[in-house]
């Protein structure tokens, strides 16, 4: 049996005994505190894959995170259940490494690359490394097509381009998982990869199976790791995903990546730097945090000629509904937009809760044409206008007739309510939001804009 199969039988947590493994060399367990586990006896890389031998003679998966002198740092991917003082260390380099192709598509897998589901392992495919080589930004193509989303409001109001990375913003259990689920279905892209980070475990079969369905599962690969699950493999599935994305871009492909959530990511480096001993810094986030943002982000995007997309939609939980959250600012800088969901919108019934006035698209006027921008200032301009006066409206201490404008904007405010909202089971595709927009702000400004 060659190593790689051997490897492969590891990955496959089959219980392999550490013998038939033939190291070059190994080490042993000297210290395990909270996360951390202290090895020496052995020389390995950050990044590099480790086998520790339990008591019963399998072993489980680690990662080394940093070092001191001759110590070792590792972090384990699975639970460590079984680990005692003086247990083998082994160096496994190609557990590094992770299979890509087409025979991911339907399939569901876990942070390590093996499948969750039960249609057996995956054999076929390339064995690369998690993390792919970087693009020269100046071989990156520009953003230059529109992206049908199939919802009105950013359709019409923050249009999305191919190869846009972009984030969804919002407090806990106001939507961003449903409007996701969304733009999995009705958004055209040959392959879509889900990565469902640190969420609730119930969310997973859910999301497949009311989000997705049998025919959008066929094009798309799910990598979950739950919040059960280790700050590792909650690390490695997000890196999984972005390089699964990766490959098919490579392959001249149009892929939608949905990242569910990147605050997940942040926090489960915020655990594994903080177990290492990284002092933190903005509001208990490690500066270690902020610098792996930008390198997972990055990588996302338009490829060079020849090469395909990936458009990235990344969910931000904002705690306690602050947009000025640490990984919240720092997503808003590093993406090519954000999507502001509202909790007073939620909880007025109107969805997708979108608050058109605090979204944008930084490549919306490279998109879209001339008219459709023209529409969507005008209808955002009243949109404020509004909502600067909206509390004086409801208590009726202001008299029509004061401002022309204002006046407007009371009038048409229950068309643009109206047409910002849609139901979850309804499409509305780039050429119907464009015409609806143009059609609906012409329509008023003829009929009702005072004259000059």
């Amino acid at each position: 049996m060659s190593r790689i199969e051997l490897v492969d039988r590891i990955a496959g947590n089959h219980n392999q005994p550490v013998e038939a493994i033939e190291p070059a060399v190994e080490g042993y367990l000297t210290r395990m505190v909270g996360l951390t586990l202290e090895a020496v006896g052995f020389h390995a890389s950050v990044g590099e894959c480790c086998g520790i031998e339990r008591k019963d003679g399998s072993l489980i998966q680690a990662e080394v995170v940093g070092f001191s002198d001759s110590k070792i740092f590792l972090m384990p991917v699975e639970h460590t259940d079984g680990l005692h003082p003086g247990a083998r260390v082994v160096p496994l380099e190609d557990l590094s490494k992770v299979r890509v192709g087409d025979g991911l598509l339907g399939r569901v897998l876990d942070g390590r690359g093996e499948p969750l589901d039960s249609l057996g392992p995956i054999t076929d495919g390339l064995r690369v490394s998690l993390t792919a080589k970087t693009i020269n930004p100046l071989q990156r193509r520009i953003v230059s097509e529109p992206l049908d989303v199939g919802i009105r409001a950013i359709n019409s109001m923050i249009t999305m381009g191919k190869g846009q990375r972009i984030g969804l913003f919002a407090g806990s259990g106001v939507g961003k998982s449903m409007l996701l689920g969304m733009m999995t279905r009705y958004t055209e892209a040959d392959v879509t990869v889900v990565g469902l980070i640190g969420e609730r475990g119930r969310e997973v079969k859910e999301f497949i199976e009311s989000s997705l369905g049998e025919e959008g599962l066929r094009k798309s690969v799910i990598v979950a790791a739950p919040a059960d699950d280790t700050p590792l493999m909650r690390l490695r599935a997000a890196q999984l995903a972005t390089r699964i994305a990766e490959h098919f871009r490579d392959q001249g492909k149009s892929v939608l990546l949905l990242m569910d959530s990147l605050s997940r990511y942040a926090q489960a480096q915020r655990e594994i730097a903080l177990a290492v001993g990284e002092p933190p810094a903005t509001k208990g986030y490690p500066p270690s945090v902020f610098a792996k943002l930008p390198q997972l982000v990055e990588r996302a995007g338009n490829g060079a000629e020849g090469s395909g997309s990936i458009t990235a939609v990344y969910t931000i939980l904002a705690e306690g509904d602050d947009l000025q959250d640490p990984v919240v600012d720092a997503a808003r800088a590093i993406l090519d937009g954000h999507v502001v969901l509202s909790r007073t919108l939620a909880d007025a019934g109107h969805y997708p809760a979108i608050d058109i006035s605090a979204s944008v698209s930084r490549v919306m006027t490279s998109v879209v044409d001339k008219e459709h921008m023209s529409a969507a200032i005008k209808l955002k301009k009243r949109y404020s206008k509004y909502q600067q006066v909206k509390d004086l409206v409801s208590v009726g201490a202001y008299a029509h007739g004061q401002d022309p404008e204002t006046d407007l904007s009371i009038q048409q405010m229950p068309i643009i309510e109206q047409f910002l909202q849609q139901p979850l089971n309804e499409a509305v595709s780039f050429a119907q939001s464009s015409s609806q927009i143009q059609q609906m702000m012409t329509d008023v400004s003829i009929a009702n804009e005072p004259a000059a």
